[in-house]
């Protein structure tokens, strides 16, 4: 990794603000939702929880990725990397929805 990206990542690290900008998010979740229903409202708490769900998700899962690409030997995060680590973690993507087998 080159050094300008390992300083970005430091900077990241040491903050705990959300990364994804709020409003492209927020966008995302409403047009995920408008397949379910025309008339679905959400209040600004329940946004930002999903924002941070998300954040949470997505950092725990590229942290797992970036174990897997270093024991590999990678240069960079691949998608079969994601992919095997969601199988690990016994996660179904069919294309509608995630489905977690436990």
């Amino acid at each position: 990794m080159g050094v300008l990206a390992l300083r970005e990542i430091r900077k990241f690290q040491k903050t705990s603000d959300l990364i994804i900008p709020r409003a492209p998010f927020y966008k995302v979740v409403r047009d995920i939702t408008t397949k379910f229903g025309t008339d679905l409202r959400f209040q600004g708490l329940a946004l930002e929880c999903l924002h941070e769900a998300a954040e949470h998700y997505l950092v725990g899962l590229f942290e797992e990725v970036n174990l897997r690409a270093i024991f590999e030997r990678h240069i960079i995060d691949m998608p079969k990397d994601i992919d095997l680590v969601r199988r690990i973690r016994g996660e179904t993507f069919t294309g509608e929805s995630v489905t977690y087998r436990r």
